[in-house]
C-alpha cells in the first residue's frame, strides 16, 4: 500500500471481502435467538428451520449489503501535523488525531485477516491510552510496518511552536525524502514561515524606534 502526505488513502480491496465474510457470519449469533421464539412458536420440525433458514439468508444479506458500503466510505489521510479519517454508511463519521497526542501504534492481526493479509493500526493517545482503549483504527491495511513508520516518525519529531508568531511548525521526520514533493512542500511553508517571522520582528523594531 502506497501512503503519500496530503493524499487520502483507502484500506485494501480484500478488507471488503474480509467485512463481507465477518458481517455474515456474525449474523448466526441473531439467527439462534430468533430460533428459540421459531420453535416455540411452530410445532413442525421442518417449517422452524425453514424460517430460521430464511431468517439467516436475509440478516446474512443485508449485513454483506452494509459491509459493502461501509467499505466505500472509509477514508485516512496523513498531513504533516496531524491524521483525520472519516467512515460511516448512514450516520458519517468524522475525526482528527494530531500527532502530538499520540502515544503509541500497534498493529493488531487475527487469524481470519491473517487470510486475507490485512491488519488493523490501532492508535492509542494520550487521553485513552490509561484505559487501554484506541482512540481510532485505522482498518483493513495490507503493509502496516510502513505505515506505522511513518505515523511514529512525524510523532517523534514533535511539533514546536513559533516564538513570535504562535504557528506551529512541523519539521519533516525521516520517512519523508527532501526531494519528495512532500519535503519540497514542507520547505517552502517553513521559509513562508521564517518570512513572516521576519516581517514581524521588523515591524516590532519600527514601532521601538
Amino acid at each position: 500500500m502506497s501512503v503519500q502526505i496530503d493524499t487520502q488513502f483507502v484500506p485494501a480491496p480484500s478488507f471488503r471481502s474480509y467485512l463481507i465474510l465477518v458481517t455474515t457470519f456474525s449474523m448466526l449469533i441473531p439467527t439462534f435467538f430468533f430460533a428459540f421464539m421459531v420453535f416455540g412458536m411452530l410445532d413442525g420440525a421442518g417449517s422452524a428451520f425453514a424460517v430460521i433458514a430464511g431468517i439467516f439468508v436475509f440478516l446474512a444479506a443485508a449485513g454483506g449489503l452494509w459491509a459493502y458500503l461501509y467499505y466505500g466510505t472509509v477514508r485516512y489521510l496523513l498531513t504533516m501535523t496531524e491524521m483525520t479519517w472519516g467512515r460511516g454508511v448512514l450516520w458519517r463519521q468524522t475525526g482528527i488525531v494530531p500527532y502530538n497526542r499520540i502515544t503509541n501504534v500497534d498493529i493488531i492481526q487475527g487469524p481470519v485477516m491473517r487470510l486475507f493479509g490485512i491488519s488493523n493500526l490501532r492508535i492509542q493517545t494520550a487521553g485513552y491510552s490509561a484505559n487501554q482503549l484506541a482512540e481510532i483504527k485505522l482498518q483493513g491495511i495490507c503493509d502496516p510496518e510502513p505505515l506505522r513508520g511513518i505515523i511514529m516518525d512525524f510523532v517523534r519529531s514533535g511539533h514546536p511552536v513559533a516564538a513570535v508568531t504562535g504557528a506551529e511548525t512541523a519539521p519533516i521526520p525521516a520517512s519523508v525524502s527532501a526531494t519528495s514533493p512532500e519535503g519540497q512542500a514542507a520547505d517552502a511553508a517553513v521559509l513562508v514561515e521564517l518570512r513572516e517571522i521576519g516581517a514581524v520582528l521588523k515591524r516590532i523594531e519600527e514601532k521601538m524606534r
